[in-house]
């Protein structure tokens, strides 16, 4: 199903709220290729991050190519236009080659009745006694448990089939990776309901080559996993087989694979991760978005100066108006209140203790993960600086520059693609 543009088997989307970082997000790539493995950059910002910043996904493309350039890179990379709908669309369709269809708005809401029958009649091999490799025990399923799921997601796949179509209509087919994302939403689906998902989605001519389901467990901003770990790589496993079996049965592009949404800093899940997608010789594409702009702020918090004064602004105008920032992004954080220091506090403090408690560190006993997520939602306000933030970053372009590329290869890159 489908030919032209094709994702290859390891990916990393990598976000950059101020469009600086490409060629520092790059160079992390480069070091991958350097240790043996190949990891394709996507670079990624969502119209949400575009409209807070007042930034056009053209700057994105213009930001990529210009570190492509730069740094010699001849291997594939892509744009993503990450979590569009058909409202959102327009702007993303000239500069991007890899689109994120996110339906999780539409699950739950009922499809005509007409079409789940219609659903269930066309699909007998999901009824009964479902045996897919890999998973120990077959699934057992009723044509009523099948209506249940087709009622749950049906219209949301729906709602992708129509972005696909009008995408290739603007586009042309086999212009662009097509990614469907489920992950923003309530409930974890199940390995079963995964498969009946990608049955619809073979049904609706969709050629995905990446699926953000949602799984178990917390996935908050910028920080930790937060769940049952066991359960986390049961899950991760079964969907796999899932997709191979998918893949198999309805002739979905061979290049499928999972996507891991809000992926970045997850590092207690990471050889799970590993461990899977080797076992199953499968593809993984982990999606790092806000990591990139933390990153920034460590790095303008190390060089002291102005660059640490601008980190404690943004800290406190972010502390300042924490309900504003955290409303959008409430379902992904998990900030303790009494746990933000006081902007009084953060004044006083030097360029290690700043750092110290924004880097991802989990061994330092100064790190705060309530200051680092209030700190990941705080873009906006180095947005409005304008200016002055993106001359602080280009002043400090080196020891920023340092702390992204580590960031990305040392934390996620070793530990998701080489098991290190």
């Amino acid at each position: 199903m489908g030919e032209g543009l094709k994702l290859p088997k390891f990916s990393i989307g990598v976000g950059d709220r101020f469009a600086h970082q490409a060629k520092a997000q790059l160079a992390a790539c480069v070091l991958a290729a350097k240790a043996g493995i190949e990891v394709i950059p996507v670079w990624n910002k969502s119209n949400r991050e575009h409209t807070i910043i007042g930034s056009e996904p053209s700057a994105t493309r213009t930001a990529a190519d210009a570190a492509i350039k730069a740094l010699g890179w001849t291997k594939p990379y892509f744009l993503d236009a990450d979590h569009i709908n058909l409202k959102t669309v327009d702007r993303f369709l000239a500069p991007c080659d890899f689109f994120t269809l996110d339906v999780a708005d539409l699950i739950g809401q009922p499809a005509r009745p007409e079409d789940v029958s219609a659903f269930v009649a066309r699909h007998p091999e999901l009824l009964g006694i479902v045996t897919i490799p890999r998973i120990a025990e077959p699934f057992h399923t009723t044509e009523s448990f099948i209506s249940g799921i087709a009622n749950k997601f049906l219209a949301a796949v729906q709602h992708a089939g129509e972005i696909y179509r009008l995408l290739v209509e603007k586009k042309g087919a086999g212009t662009f990776i097509p990614e469907i994302s489920m992950d923003e939403t309530d409930s974890p689906q199940t390995p079963v309901e995964l498969l009946i998902i990608l049955a619809m989605i073979a049904d609706e001519k969709i050629p995905i080559q990446t699926i953000a389901p949602k799984f178990t467990g917390r996935f908050n901003k910028g920080v930790d996993y937060v769940g049952d770990l066991a359960q986390f790589t049961k899950e991760f496993n079964e969907d796999l087989a899932a997709i191979a079996f998918s893949i198999k049965t309805y002739g979905l592009p061979d290049n499928l694979k999972l996507s891991v949404h809000s992926g970045s800093d997850k590092f207690s899940i990471y050889k799970a991760i590993y461990d899977a997608v080797k076992s199953f010789d499968a593809g993984v594409h982990l999606k790092t978005a806000g990591t990139t702009w933390l990153e920034e702020l460590i790095g303008l918090a190390e060089s002291g100066g102005t660059g640490l004064a601008i980190a404690k602004e943004v800290y406190a105008e972010a502390y300042a108006h924490s309900e504003e920032l955290c409303a959008p992004y409430a379902t992904v954080i998990d900030i303790d209140p009494a746990q933000l220091p006081t902007p009084a506090v953060v004044n006083s403090w030097s360029s290690d203790q700043f750092t110290s408690a924004l880097r991802h560190d989990q061994s330092n006993p100064a790190y705060n993960p309530s200051l680092r997520q209030l700190l990941h939602v705080g873009f906006k306000v180095a947005a409005k600086m304008g200016p002055r933030y993106l001359e602080a970053l280009e002043a400090n372009e080196s020891i920023v520059a340092k702390n992204v590329t580590t960031n990305l290869f040392e934390r996620h890159i070793k530990p998701v693609f080489l098991g290190l």
